[in-house]
């Protein structure tokens, strides 16, 4: 259970569905509501597919590039912890801003798909977390398990979408940097921990992916 609870909370801190709430709204300007609640579901059966994908054949993917368990929690935890530091000091969603920007200027189309699928719900943060997690969770039961908290993580982001206009009038601006921060230092926590239990696995010896 607490394995279970670890993973929820570093899927839900890093991909943030609550912070991703204004970009989606800035994203689809212009549709409407049936649009939008359209493209959030095909985004999130997107980014659902690709983390479900790294949660069953990541390690099968360190193991190709001969990249142990232990080395790769080290990475991933130092990753989150740079995403962590971005959600405290509001660097994330500058960041985010800029591709929503450069998305609604260029009129690109499959918006489902780039930039709300990859690399806002699916990015490379909650990629490593997914694989790092799985890692966690050994053997069919854990995987499963790890696709149960992506799928309830994923129809939380897809509620969030649907009902991002009313979430985002109930917080505001404040509640949103106050949410943002907050969970940054619950990143970060984890993010430590990863690196932690990655040095010591590392120091162990080699270990198997």
């Amino acid at each position: 259970m607490d394995q279970l609870i670890t993973a929820f909370v570093t899927l839900f801190v890093t991909i943030d569905p609550a912070g991703l709430a204004p970009l989606f709204i800035a994203l689809t300007a212009g549709m409407s509501r049936a649009e939008r609640r359209q493209v959030g579901l095909r985004a999130t059966i997107i980014a659902f597919v690709i983390l479900v994908l790294f949660a069953l054949a990541g390690t099968a993917i360190l193991a190709l590039f001969g990249i142990t368990l232990a080395a790769f929690r080290i990475a991933g935890g130092l990753l989150l912890f740079v995403i962590a530091f971005e959600m405290i000091f509001e660097k994330r969603a500058e960041r985010h801003e800029r591709s929503a920007t450069r998305l609604t200027s260029a009129e690109m189309g499959h918006l489902a798909v780039f930039p709300l699928a990859i690399p806002l719900v699916a990015g490379p943060g909650a990629i490593s977390a997914t694989i790092l997690l799985a890692g966690k969770l050994p053997g069919l039961a854990g995987k499963a398990e790890l696709v149960g908290v992506i799928a309830v993580i994923l129809a939380i982001t897809f509620f969030v979408f649907a009902l991002a206009e009313r979430i985002e009038k109930l917080i505001g601006d404040t509640g949103r940097m106050v949410i943002s921060r907050l969970l940054g230092v619950i990143l970060a926590a984890l993010a430590v921990q990863y690196v932690a239990d990655g040095i010591v696995a590392f120091i162990a010896g080699p270990q198997p992916t």
